[in-house]
């Protein structure tokens, strides 16, 4: 067996980006691990690369098992965080930076990367977030998952369906045109601070969530039910900078919006939505999550 070539060893890059990003709901991470894994690819002798059947496989069994370990830190990291984390914000392919980068790079959008989505995969144990993307999401069977988490297939099949049980217990998805509408009549009431028109809008339990990293000004808690959102909401919009503009943008492959000064992106807002109201806000501000964002 020959050794495999550059281009079908790269040609695996976006689904180890597609992965490792759904696991860690950080593209930063996300890349990180990519390069770790080829990495250790390269470390392997020519003989030992011969001797593999599927690279693919291969590629996707480290990039997990890294995915694995940083996740079982994450919760220590998370506690060092200032304020509330939320998952870095993906913008839509053809808003990436101006279609500047490769498209090896990007990530696929589907339901599996809305922010909703990610933030539920937060609650879960390492082995159950690793157990239900690789199945689930990358349809991987029971067998190779096991291998890669270190548990018998019965146990990733249990805890695949642990978190499935948590996914459809916290999501109402609405249908997109809807939720396409309740943004936008969200902003045009946030634009012209109308407290009224958005306690309309927001579900009586609505909870806004800002991630701000310490680095600017967010929240330093969740800001629950709708009025007192609303109220809040005004508030940072009465303290925008004149050349804040609010842009209707794709966040994560649903209806969001993104605040700009000058062109460049100081905000990300992503929504979702229960009842035919707006029922979850995360406006992400913190600048190292926004880099994909602004295009100069």
């Amino acid at each position: 067996m020959s050794e495999p070539g550059l281009s079908t060893i790269m040609s695996e890059r976006r689904q180890l980006i597609n992965l490792a990003y759904r696991l860690l709901g950080s593209l930063a991470d996300a890349e990180d691990v990519v390069q770790e894994t080829y990495a250790r690819w390269y470390t392997l002798s020519r003989e030992q690369r011969e001797a593999i059947d599927s690279p693919g496989g291969w590629l996707t069994t480290v990039a997990s098992r890294i995915c694995l370990d940083l996740l079982g830190s994450a919760r220590v990291r998370r506690e060092r965080y200032v304020g509330e984390w939320i998952p870095e914000p993906v913008p839509d392919g053809s808003e990436w930076l101006g279609g500047a980068v490769d498209p090896a790079d990007r990530v696929t959008l589907d339901e599996s990367i809305n922010i909703a989505f990610l933030v539920v995969l937060e609650s879960m144990t390492p082995a159950e977030r690793v157990a239900f993307i690789l199945h689930d999401v990358f349809h991987y069977p029971f067998a190779e998952v096991a291998e890669i988490v270190g548990r018998t297939p019965a146990a990733c099949r249990q805890l695949a369906h642990s978190a499935r049980r948590r996914i459809r217990g916290s999501r109402t998805p609405a249908a997109p045109a809807r939720q396409t509408r309740l943004v936008r009549a969200f902003k045009r009431a946030w634009e012209a601070r109308d407290i009224d028109a958005l306690i309309g809008l927001l579900d009586p339990g609505a909870t806004a969530t800002g991630d701000g990293g310490g680095l600017v000004t967010a929240a330093p808690s969740p800001i629950e039910g709708g009025e007192f959102v609303a109220r809040y909401l005004v508030d940072v919009i009465g303290r925008a900078p004149a050349n804040m503009a609010l842009l209707e943008r794709t966040v994560n492959g649903q209806p969001g919006l993104v605040a700009q000064c000058d062109g460049a992106t100081v905000a990300v807002y992503a929504f979702d939505v229960a009842r035919d109201r707006i029922s979850q806000i995360w406006a992400i501000l913190n600048p190292d999550k926004l880099r994909r964002w602004t295009v100069r």
